[in-house]
């Protein structure tokens, strides 16, 4: 990155000018400068809260600050996220708890609150859109931005708004993030990753080739670890190779994903970013200490799960068309069941009773180590749930969810149950892991 001490460039502490030549802020002594001979010409930025669950659950818990955090479920879960000092331990998101454990013994697990997770991300997202209005999330604590012609509005230029709102971000919310600065979102995103936590790296045009050439080809978008293999065995192990081949050539190898390696591997990324084109699903699943077959044990908790699922749709604003069960055998074979609805939702009653549907279809000889639920071909939350007219008793189960959802809100989500929960088997409290 084009980072010399002649750069442009200002203080991420203060905002005040870099100087030429310096290592720290002459205006507040801080090392935080950030220089780039196109810093001020850039516009698309990747935002990415950093460990964001465990982020948020040492925010809210200042005796957890200097313990490594781990956020995932019991012993038969995996790690949905965990914070940097359990990283430094090798921890890493989706390694199987036991492991994560005998990495680093001393982590404190914490089982995910999706509610207060969608609550923080939601005021993240409301900072964002006071800067630009084109935002396009990705998942529930990143997304892209397009600042470009937001300077008169700011007053200033889009960089150093991205670092004013980086700042404003740990003093209202009481989290971090980091910022990619580029010219398109793949060097965005990957500038992102670059300077974790608390970081806001710039990868300009003019440097992209000498950037990408020495990386391995799995920086780029859809390069997963076989295709990384298919790639290796082919003997193209790093960007700089796929830089010097022809796209009719990749292409004959590859097919479309041929094309994307030539583009990306050149820095080419003509994406815009776009509104509302964020989480394909919203999900909840858990995976049980021990296997389950019973609907009195599986109803209970397929209800729970379609409640957090409602829970985050409704705090977010979206609906979903498609209902989609997941099961997991205790074998470890995936099932995978989906119901379309005539209209999109966001009421718990609704998800669960689709579940209910599938569920009853799969129960029988085999048993469960996992169950989940959710939705997807996701829509404005303004579309859902219109009057069930062949269902009159739905708009009276609305009703009562909005009261319950009030309640919870003011009082906490335990302070009330339904009757699908209220009262399930201990057996199946004891065994859940969210």
């Amino acid at each position: 990155m084009s980072t010399a001490s002649s750069a442009p460039g200002f203080c991420r502490d203060c905002l005040a000018p870099a100087r030429a030549e310096v290592r720290r802020c002459h205006a507040c002594g801080s090392p935080r400068l950030i220089r780039h001979v196109e810093i001020d010409a850039l516009t698309l930025a990747h935002v990415d809260c950093d460990a964001f669950y465990a982020t948020v659950e040492k925010r809210d818990n200042p005796d957890l600050a200097d313990r490594p955090v781990i956020i995932g479920g019991g012993k038969r879960g995996v790690v949905s996220t965990c914070c940097y000092i359990a990283r430094i331990n090798g921890v890493r998101s989706a390694m199987p708890m036991f492991k994560a454990l005998e990495a680093c013994p001393e982590a404190v697990v914490i089982k995910p609150d999706m509610e207060k997770y969608a609550r923080v991300g939601r005021e993240v997202r409301v900072l964002m859109e006071e800067l630009t209005p084109l935002v396009q999330p990705i998942s529930i604590d990143e997304a892209f931005m397009d600042l470009a012609g937001t300077e008169k509005l700011h007053k200033d230029t889009p960089a150093r708004t991205l670092a004013r709102f980086a700042r404003r971000v740990e003093d209202e919310i009481g989290i971090s993030l980091s910022v990619g600065l580029s010219y398109c979102k793949f060097l965005a995103k990957v500038a992102s990753d670059l300077d974790k936590p608390r970081g806001f790296s710039v990868i300009g045009k003019a440097e992209a080739l000498e950037f990408l050439k020495p990386r391995p080809v799995s920086l780029i978008w859809g390069v997963g670890k076989a295709f990384t293999e298919t790639l290796a065995r082919d003997g193209i192990r790093s960007i700089g190779q796929l830089q010097v081949m022809e796209e009719t050539a990749l292409m004959r190898s590859y097919g479309a994903m041929g094309k994307r390696l030539y583009h990306l591997a050149r820095g080419e990324d003509d994406r815009t970013v776009h509104l509302n084109d964020g989480a394909k699903s919203v999900s909840a699943e858990t995976t049980f200490n021990s296997d389950l077959s019973d609907a009195s044990d599986l109803v209970p908790v397929l209800r729970r799960l379609s409640e957090k699922v409602s829970t985050r749709l409704k705090a977010s604003g979206i609906a979903g068309h498609t209902v989609v069960l997941k099961l997991k055998t205790a074998d470890f074979k995936s099932r995978t069941r989906n119901f379309r609805l005539e209209d999109p939702t966001m009421l718990a009653d609704r998800i669960f009773r689709t579940g209910l549907h599938l569920i009853n279809r799969e129960l029988g000889q085999d048993r469960f180590r996992l169950l989940g639920i959710g939705v997807t071909d996701l829509t404005d939350g303004a579309r859902a749930d219109p009057p069930d007219l062949v269902d009159p008793a739905a708009a009276r189960r609305a009703v009562a969810e909005s009261a319950i959802d009030k309640v919870r809100q003011k009082f906490g989500r335990d302070i009330l149950e339904t009757g699908y929960t209220f009262g399930s088997s201990r057996k199946t409290r004891q065994a859940e892991e969210d």
